[in-house]
């Protein structure tokens, strides 16, 4: 082994013979735990966005297509089967189902919630979205034409007191002219089930009824819109440009993407921000090996001026403090790596047990969503990390390696 290797190793140990050794000892452990404490909050905090984003994109696809087309007018679609026919000619469709999208208010005596309603075919929409795995499989045959049920989200049911069996009021918008004057259109439903998407603002505002049943509610002639699910939902911006030629020009295609646009940008946005941030922090430890290096090369100048006279090269000598900074550099960010990993792979489990020792909840649900710790770790993330921490501790080697490669052995040993 090189003779560079095992002196800068020594003097990374920097045994406790003198107080002066001891103290450098300790600056290079807080160093080495500085660099290990970033490199762990960097891997937790970027595998939390991540899961974050997973977990909220899949519970909106549970209750959204993956792409859907709408009537450019925000009436019914014309010819809604041909439609149908040539979206399902595409390799990438799955399946396809016709829905009505509409705004009223649901009443149950004093209480009224603004809702989303959706009209829905109840044998085609299973395949569309999963968001009917959350009910028992005859809750949507309770959804006949012409019995005027619904299902709305689990939060809405609660908000306004009913359960299934119970009478609510659907008021739907544009009045109907009577002798008396302008009167809102008033229907009674009966709730049939609720759902649970685990997504808050769906389970909050949206209810679903039958197509027909929708239809004759809103005055409408057919379908608003087709819903669309794809076989893989990231080629959904690319299968929803291929169906526009192939669609009337009056109609829109519209994907998840498109969507929800400004929640997913402003997610990478953070997480970028979040990036830059806990690197700062990684970069302060990094660049602590500084003043490590330095005091170690002013403690060392008569042992760097003995191995000089014993012919070491400049390069040598500065190849020894490279060795030292690079092992507090290697053994922190190794140990970051495996604390931050432990802890994101397990945070499932850490979280809930914080949370009932605290007895608090971290994730409300009305405002984050969702009310779990998601976690989700990527090697696009975890790879440059552990290369940014390894690249700041060797650049943080350099001056102080290069100092001590400028030492002349006769000045160092005058006074000794």
């Amino acid at each position: 082994m090189p003779y560079e290797l095992i002196l800068g190793w020594r003097y990374t140990r920097a045994g406790r013979s003198s107080r002066r050794n001891g103290f450098i000892s300790f600056i290079s452990g807080i160093s080495m735990l500085g660099i290990a404490l970033g490199v762990a909050a960097l891997i937790i905090v970027l595998s939390v966005m991540n899961g974050f984003q997973k977990e909220v994109r899949d519970r909106m696809l549970g209750v959204v297509s993956h792409i859907e087309v709408l009537s450019s007018d925000g009436a019914s679609l014309p010819d809604v089967t041909s439609i149908l026919a040539r979206v399902k000619t595409h390799p990438q469709v799955v399946a396809a189902a016709p829905f009505i999208a509409a705004q009223a208010l649901l009443a149950r005596g004093d209480e009224m919630r603004g809702t989303m309603v959706r009209g829905i075919d109840p044998v085609l929409e299973p395949g569309v979205t999963d968001l009917t795995a959350s009910v028992h499989s005859a809750a949507l045959t309770c959804l006949v034409a012409g019995q005027f049920s619904i299902m709305p989200g689990a939060d809405l049911a609660n908000s306004l007191g009913v359960k299934p069996g119970d009478r609510v009021t659907l008021v739907a918008p544009g009045g109907q002219v009577t002798p008396a004057g302008v009167v809102p259109r008033l229907k009674q439903m009966t709730v049939a089930a609720t759902f649970n998407s685990g997504h808050f603002e769906y389970d909050a505002n949206l209810v679903l009824l039958h197509l027909e049943d929708a239809a004759k509610i809103f005055r409408l002639e057919g379908p608003t819109g087709v819903r669309i699910r794809l076989r893989d939902l990231h080629q959904a911006r690319e299968v929803a440009a291929s169906l526009r030629a192939i669609l009337p020009e009056q109609v829109l295609v519209r994907d998840w993407t498109r969507q929800n646009r400004t929640w997913f940008a402003a997610v990478q946005i953070e997480k970028r921000m979040m990036f830059i941030i806990l690197t700062l922090i990684v970069a302060v430890a990094a660049f602590n090996l500084v003043s490590t290096l330095v005091m170690t090369v002013t403690d060392k100048r008569a042992d760097i001026a003995i191995l000089r006279t014993l012919g070491a090269s400049p390069a040598s000598i500065m190849g020894i403090f490279v060795v030292q900074g690079a092992m507090v550099g290697v053994v922190g960010t190794l140990a970051g790596l495996t604390l931050g990993l432990s802890v994101a792979i397990n945070i499932d489990v850490i979280v809930p047990a914080l949370e009932h020792v605290l007895g608090a909840s971290f994730l409300p649900r009305d405002i984050y969503l969702i009310s779990n710790m998601p976690s989700d770790p990527h090697s696009s993330d975890i790879v440059p990390i552990t290369l940014i921490s390894l690249g700041l501790a060797f650049l943080a080697t350099l001056y102080p390696a290069w100092s001590a490669s400028r030492v002349q052995p006769a000045i160092a040993l005058r006074y000794e």
